[in-house]
């Protein structure tokens, strides 16, 4: 199987001194400049794996929320390379930019090509529901539909009756696949993100909190997730680079982290850390960060398929 998940080079036993400048430079941890990673400025991106010109491509949506707008873009590989970071220099892309004053582009259809076919895009936010005012995802009350080939090939949101009876067209046989989740977040000490490890399951909270080390005391951290108990991490200045795995409904989530920004980058300005939360077997061994790449590749009984990278940001 093909190694969709590149791993980045602070989690590989090539990555010493590199950190995170290495992934960087693989494309898994975009320069601040380049993804717009600004405090009040946040961005999820999601791959999908569907069917679009008569072949399988990876399309990813992303969702962003700036101080003036938020802003929908979905971009499809149109070489079909196998990129499925998302970032392949042949993409077609739809952006929408939605401000407080611009009502009617919450409602709206457009069309580009794909490997020389029409894709259609149709979406409707009016009555969309955010977890919050910064929050760039929509949680329900919205739809956005894609169509290649007279078949709707990725259908997000939850008015998928709505979605179906605007664009007059059927679902695709196969459904789209979610191959991972990119998501940027930004706090002080507490982070917390929503995601779903298994595609018949539900969602669940994910939250990350580093409690800096005093004068006399050392750095700890804590991943949970649904609140429960989960991985604790102490004297984090030596362990800033690491892997656990959870246990969450009878899944077992591996868990790397790479906190090195967190701890030895400048005061002043963000400080990033990077996170990876990937569904695997319960019976599969367990693998070390050294190691990571080789699980990736991995199929895994259908649970390699998804792995979510998230990149938290010390404001």
């Amino acid at each position: 199987m093909q190694d969709f998940f590149p791993v980045p080079s602070c989690f590989s036993s090539a990555g010493k001194g590199g950190e995170l400048a290495s992934a960087a430079a693989e494309g898994w941890v975009a320069p601040a400049a380049a993804i717009g990673t600004k405090h009040g400025q946040s961005v999820v991106a999601l791959v999908y794996r569907t069917k679009i010109a008569g072949h399988c491509r990876p399309i990813t949506v992303t969702w962003c929320r700036n101080l003036l707008a938020r802003i929908l873009s979905i971009s499809v590989d149109s070489g079909g390379d196998g990129d499925y970071r998302g970032n392949g220099s042949s993409s077609c892309r739809c952006k929408l930019e939605m401000r407080a004053w611009h009502f009617w582009r919450r409602h709206g259809t457009k069309r580009f090509e794909a490997g020389g076919k029409p894709v259609d895009v149709f979406w409707d936010l009016r009555e969309a529901k955010f977890s919050g005012e910064d929050s760039p995802e929509p949680l329900s009350g919205y739809y956005v539909a894609v169509v290649s080939g007279e078949e709707v090939v990725l259908l997000l949101g939850d008015l998928k009756k709505e979605a179906f009876l605007r664009t007059g067209y059927p679902p695709a046989i196969i459904d789209a696949a979610l191959v991972s989740r990119k998501e940027h977040v930004f706090g002080k000490k507490r982070f917390v993100t929503r995601a779903k490890f298994h595609e018949k399951g539900g969602f669940h909270e994910l939250s990350i909190e580093c409690t800096a080390g005093a004068a006399n005391a050392e750095a700890e951290m804590e991943i949970k997730i649904d609140g429960g108990s989960g991985i604790r991490v102490r004297h984090l200045q030596w362990k800033f680079r690491g892997n656990e795995s959870l246990t969450v409904s009878r899944v077992r989530v591996e868990v790397y982290w790479d906190v090195h920004g967190w701890l030895f980058s400048p005061a002043s300005g963000l400080r990033h850390a990077l996170f990876i939360f990937r569904p695997t077997p319960a019976a599969a061994p367990a693998t070390s960060s050294s190691s990571l790449s080789a699980l990736l590749s991995d199929n895994g009984g259908g649970y390699s398929d998804f792995c979510l990278f998230l990149h938290a940001w010390k404001i």
